[in-house]
């Protein structure tokens, strides 16, 4: 009978949780510069989590930019910085890319959106962070999601206007993204004059043992279903061992952080699997 009384318990708690993800987003457009052509192939599930995050609450149309493969150094596999292989690196990018191409035509909505290989791509790539840059006022600004090198998002800096690095807030959560641009230091971001938004580490609750995300693998919706797969494929990665039994979507915490508040409307900033759950299966019950 007791073990009834807890589990009955266990699961209100659970409900609850579950039923207090808020969307109130800031004013402002949102921009994603993500890795995956790293050692670390968290980006994967992070990239569709993010997408569909931002589909699910009604934010698709506030996404102004999405790069992906930002580690922008050749690849050396004897370096300890980078131990991934050229013909791994490859396999990457076409996953990266992937992660995204899939995600928005399942999901919807990102029509108006390129999807930028920024190593590949990376003119390109800057050029259309630079406008989004250039495109932010104090009724409009720019919150620049670092999911990865900040390299990319110091190239765009440099190439605007100091005027509109004050209407520029860039969230991070990690100091190994922070710390490990080839171009730019973290401080020569700040150095921009941009507005440092720093929340807690994200692998905390969004990189989990894989069972936590039996619901999506089992789940009656494709839509969800492909989003298990990204971080699947990361957790059976054959370059890092430390993804084994994990599925990762941590960099997504970040735009879980932005679309239920930021810093203005008191986001969380401790997002939880729960949380994605909730905000996922709600949108595909209602479409």
């Amino acid at each position: 009978m007791n073990k009834i009384i807890l589990l009955i318990i266990g699961v209100c708690i659970a409900s609850t949780a579950m039923a207090q993800v808020k969307i109130n987003p800031p004013t402002g457009r949102i921009a994603i510069v993500a890795d995956g052509n790293s050692p670390d192939p968290d980006d994967l599930g992070g990239t569709a989590v993010s997408l569909a995050l931002l589909r699910a609450a009604g934010l698709e149309n506030r996404l102004v930019h999405y790069s992906h493969c930002c580690d922008l150094v050749g690849v050396n596999p004897f370096s300890p910085k980078n131990k991934i292989s050229p013909k791994a690196e490859i396999e990457r990018h076409a996953l990266m890319q992937a992660a995204c191409d899939v995600t928005a035509r399942r999901w919807g909505g990102f029509e108006n959106i390129t999807f930028f290989d920024a190593k590949w791509q990376m003119d390109a790539t800057i050029k259309d962070l630079e406008k989004a840059i250039n495109a932010s006022t104090a009724d409009d600004p720019l919150w620049i999601i670092e999911a990865g090198e900040p390299d990319i998002i110091g190239f765009a800096l440099a190439q605007t206007s100091r005027e509109k690095h004050k209407y520029v807030k860039v969230i991070t959560h990690h100091p190994a993204n922070d710390d490990s641009g080839d171009f730019y230091s973290w401080k020569e971001i700040l150095d921009f004059g941009v507005e440092e938004v720093r929340i807690p580490d994200q692998n905390i609750h969004l990189k989990v043992d894989i069972e936590k995300w039996e619901w999506a693998r089992t789940h009656s919706d494709s839509r969800i279903q492909q989003i298990w797969v990204q971080g699947k494929i990361a957790e059976v990665d054959d370059v890092v061992k430390f993804q084994k039994g994990k599925w990762d979507c941590s960099d997504a915490g970040m735009v879980l952080y932005w679309i239920t508040g930021a810093n203005v409307n008191g986001g969380s900033v401790t997002g939880t699997v729960n949380d994605v759950r909730k905000i996922l299966s709600d949108f595909v019950e209602r479409n």
